[in-house]
């Protein structure tokens, strides 16, 4: 009934400002590790409605977004809707199946195979670490073993429902399997999860594969997916450590700048704690370039950046280059859950000047142009995998 309940109080949200809470109430205390989003009938009327997708219609929707971004850089409404009811655990109702019908459970079980390929887990789990070749271009076991309350492009891959992700959890085999599937993708992708908390790190061959994670966008989709996958199976609390490396590989070391735009738009929103994405967030600014396209600070501040204002010196400009004390095999540190409050002081100060909100002048510049057509091809490929 909860969900049903819940369904009759959700308002659909018609603004990317209406999907997003993240700055809605920024304190330092809020966001213990707890879901602090805003509850379903408390959507705010706040900006102007924006290009608003009909799902049926994704891929047009993608490419309209798309368009209309290289020339004038803004956050992706699909996206942030996509997100939005992921966090809110999708309030549509659905009817509940039998237990006999958890085929989700069922293929984590070993007892199906995954259709159409006709493989069992067990089978993935031992023969298929490290064949990168398998992972890239089979585009069906991803839906089976990362299942979401949503339809993929797999149409043989189930939905889950509520009543089966509670039987999922408390299933020890399953869990267990779904940790070594994620352990595979994330060694796929150059990363290696180092304990039990969920902290990562580069693995040994994160330089081969970082660069294929570069030029393979489709996996971006894949990335996604996990993330959600992570949250609705009881892994919430791995998520922000993925997160920040990715965005620290992408925004501070470049070894991933095609990524950029997809963890910003859509990796950080995976996150239900609003206080964990702020301080994502808020690691992401000052490492952005150019700052004046950064499009996910508090809204209130941005459009303060509008107004005239003393300059910002150089210096005060400069993002700092961070690095963990702790380093990894390859040399990166150990990413942890990111904590709130992280680097707060330095970037407030110049709030106003770094966010979205620079003259008209300014953004016709051609350098910051290209960037904007870099940021455009960068948009993610959104039909979700």
């Amino acid at each position: 009934m909860g969900n049903l309940t819940a369904s009759l109080r959700y308002k659909e949200p018609s603004t990317v400002e209406e999907c997003d809470s993240t700055w809605d109430s920024d304190s330092e205390g809020e966001g213990d590790g707890g879901v602090a989003e805003e509850p379903l009938d408390a959507a705010r009327q706040v900006g102007a409605p924006i290009y608003s997708p009909r799902p049926e219609n994704q891929q047009a929707a993608m490419l309209v977004e798309t368009v209309e971004s290289s020339s004038k850089m803004k956050r992706s409404f699909y996206a942030a809707k996509d997100l939005y009811k992921y966090r809110h655990s999708y309030p549509n109702y659905k009817e509940p199946r039998q237990p006999h019908e958890y085929r989700n459970l069922r293929f984590y079980l070993n007892k199906i195979p995954l259709v159409p390929d006709g493989i069992y887990v067990e089978e993935i789990l031992t023969k298929w670490r490290g064949d990168y070749d398998q992972l890239e271009h089979n585009h069906t076991y991803i839906q089976w073993l990362f299942p979401l309350r949503e339809q993929g492009l797999n149409f043989f891959a189930q939905e889950l429902t509520q009543d089966e992700i509670k039987e999922f959890q408390s299933t020890r085999e399953a869990k267990r399997r779904f940790l070594m599937a994620y352990t595979i993708m994330l060694d796929f992708f150059g990363i290696k999860l180092v304990d039990k908390s969920g902290n990562v790190a580069r693995a040994a061959n994160w330089q081969d594969r970082f660069r294929h994670l570069n030029e393979s966008q489709h996996n971006y989709l894949r990335i996604t997916r996990i993330l959600k996958s992570l949250g609705e199976l009881g892994f919430e609390a791995f998520k922000p450590a993925l997160v920040r490396l990715l965005l620290e590989e992408s925004l501070v070391e470049g070894t991933l700048p095609n990524m950029r735009h997809s963890a910003l738009e859509y990796f950080v929103y995976t996150l239900r704690d609003r206080a964990q994405r702020r301080a994502l967030l808020r690691f992401a600014r000052r490492h952005y370039h150019p700052p004046d396209n950064f499009l996910w600070g508090p809204p209130g501040r941005r459009r303060a950046a509008q107004a005239p204002g003393p300059a910002l010196s150089a210096g005060a400009a400069a993002p700092s280059r961070a690095r963990s004390p702790r380093e990894g095999r390859g040399g990166r540190g150990r990413h942890s859950p990111t904590r709130e409050g992280e680097g707060e002081g330095e970037e407030d100060e110049v709030e106003g000047a770094r966010d979205h909100g620079r003259s008209a002048a300014g953004q016709r510049s051609k350098g910051k142009e290209r960037r904007s057509r870099m940021d455009a091809d960068d948009y993610v490929q959104t039909v979700p995998l």
